[in-house]
């Protein structure tokens, strides 16, 4: 990569997100002395410029995956966990449920586009001033804090490719974006190319990671505590690569091969199977579910300039549940419900919208306006193990890592004949899992019925409602990249 990206829409990146700016408050003709402009980050790079932007990807990374209608609320739209319930806008059930998905709305088409690749280039512009300064040692960075910069930026772009990638499934996206705005824009891959683009990121990243010393020249927030030294932050790169290949190993039929790798990802990662979890139990609730929550979150703040997590939203005025949630939950053997469900649920006055859909459920997995949202933690980790066990031919510890989960969070009784059940009913009770444990935390249900080839299993109970495979590209994307009439991508 050799030149800075082009993004869709120049406004999105034309000030670094190292700080928050506001660039309607300032005379563009006239330097802003207080914020580096991109021009002087590229051209002149000087440390305090570099580690300001890095140390802004944590921004940038965070920006509408907790809105009203951001990634986790529409993502648990398209996936049946969840409904927006905004009363100012049908669209949120004429469009997400009903279609055609509108490619020019802010909302359906650009909202969880545009943010990505904003982040991915302020990324790549942090990335092009770390090259420069290779050349120029006299800046005052040493060779390890720029080593262990390249790795954070690099990790940080293949979260937002996977994200972009999530959503956009078969339609592909551009990965060759570190343009200069003057070029041609970037040309749309296969999705199959994102996902080999990822790994390839994450990999070079872990490389950097490693020559990176004992810290890294910039703080870092809250949800990656423990994961704040280069060292650490390979286990947070691991997990990553972990769910990545478990995605290729079966949206792509890759197999064998991706489940060997996610396994050997997963071994690296900060999940360590013996110790974090086959040595607890459920007598251990409040050490298991505390080591179950472990992991890397975004931050959320409530001070002037920062942002609020709009999920919180208890009383389910723009977010609310599905009612499969509760038709399809489990009981402990007190007969109380699946405890993550009560934990992340809670019975609200019903109502009912266009098209008799009808909610009684309110989200109190965000539990105040500055509460994290997960990343990526342990228990999505302990699944994935599971998941890679099956794929591996091991059907006996699958299960057994299954049951754990069912046993340690939902205190549900375990499946005592789960290991001798065929593949396909092993997969079902993962799912479920999966479903309860990642609920309203980023899109999983969706995400993992596709992967599985299960999209038309997910619960549908209001007729004229249809499930959707993809998300749009934006309409401005299909006009610059000159796609068709659906925009279809162009033949990588």
């Amino acid at each position: 990569m050799t030149r800075p990206a082009r993004l869709p829409r120049a406004t999105a990146a034309s000030l670094l997100v190292g700080t928050l700016l506001c660039a309607a408050c300032m005379d563009l003709n006239v330097p802003d002395l207080n914020n580096p402009l991109i021009q002087d980050l590229e051209t002149h790079p000087t440390r305090a410029g570099v580690i300001t932007a890095a140390q802004g990807l944590f921004v940038g990374a965070r920006a509408n995956i907790a809105a009203f209608n951001g990634y986790i609320a529409v993502m648990g739209v398209l996936g049946r966990e969840s409904y927006i319930w905004n009363a100012g806008d049908p669209r949120f059930f004429t469009e997400l449920l009903r279609g055609p998905l509108d490619g020019g709305s802010p909302r359906f088409g650009g909202n969880l586009w545009y943010d990505r690749l904003a982040n991915i280039r302020n990324g790549s512009i942090t990335l092009n001033a770390l090259a420069v300064l290779d050349t120029t040692p006299t800046f005052g960075m040493t060779k390890t804090e720029k080593a262990a910069t390249r790795g954070f930026v690099e990790t940080i772009e293949a979260l937002d490719f996977l994200l972009l990638i999530d959503g956009r499934d078969t339609l592909g996206a551009p990965v060759d974006v570190n343009r200069d705005v003057s070029a041609a824009v970037a040309p749309f891959v296969s999705r199959d190319s994102v996902f080999g683009y990822i790994v390839g990121l994450l990999d070079s990243a872990k490389v950097s990671l490693a020559a990176g010393g004992g810290s890294f020249p910039f703080a870092f927030p809250p949800g990656f505590s423990g994961l704040t030294t280069p060292a650490t932050f390979i286990t947070f790169n691991r997990a990553l690569k972990a769910r990545v290949e478990a995605y290729r190993a079966t949206l792509l039929a890759c197999g064998a091969p991706c489940w060997t790798r996610a396994r050997s990802a997963l071994d690296s990662s900060f999940l360590n199977v013996t110790a974090d979890t086959l040595l607890k139990d459920a007598t251990d609730s409040v050490g298991t579910a505390a080591m179950l929550a472990r992991g890397a979150y975004y931050d959320f703040g409530a001070g002037s300039g920062d942002a609020t997590n709009a999920l919180n939203d208890p009383a389910g005025d723009n977010e609310r549940g599905h009612p499969s949630l509760r038709q399809q939950v489990e009981t402990q053997v007190s007969g109380a419900r699946d405890r993550r469900f009560l934990v992340k649920v809670d019975s609200i006055a019903p109502k009912s919208r266009i098209f008799n859909h009808t909610s009684d459920m309110g989200f109190t997995i965000y539990n105040s306006p500055v509460a994290p949202v997960a990343i990526i933690r342990k228990e999505e980790l302990v699944l994935l193990r599971a998941e890679a066990e099956l794929g591996l031919g091991n059907p006996a510890g699958a299960a057994a890592l299954i049951n754990y989960i069912r046993v340690n969070s939902g205190r549900l009784p375990a499946r005592a004949t789960l290991a001798a059940a065929p593949a396909d009913t092993i997969v079902t009770e993962l799912l479920k899992q999966r479903l309860y444990s990642l609920l309203f935390e980023g899109g999983h249900r969706w995400i993992d019925a596709r992967r599985y080839g299960r999209l038309a299993t997910l619960p549908n109970p209001v007729a004229g409602d249809k499930i959707f495979r993809v998300m749009p590209v934006p309409s401005d994307e299909c006009s610059a990249r000159a796609l068709g009439a659906n925009c279809t991508p162009l033949a990588p």
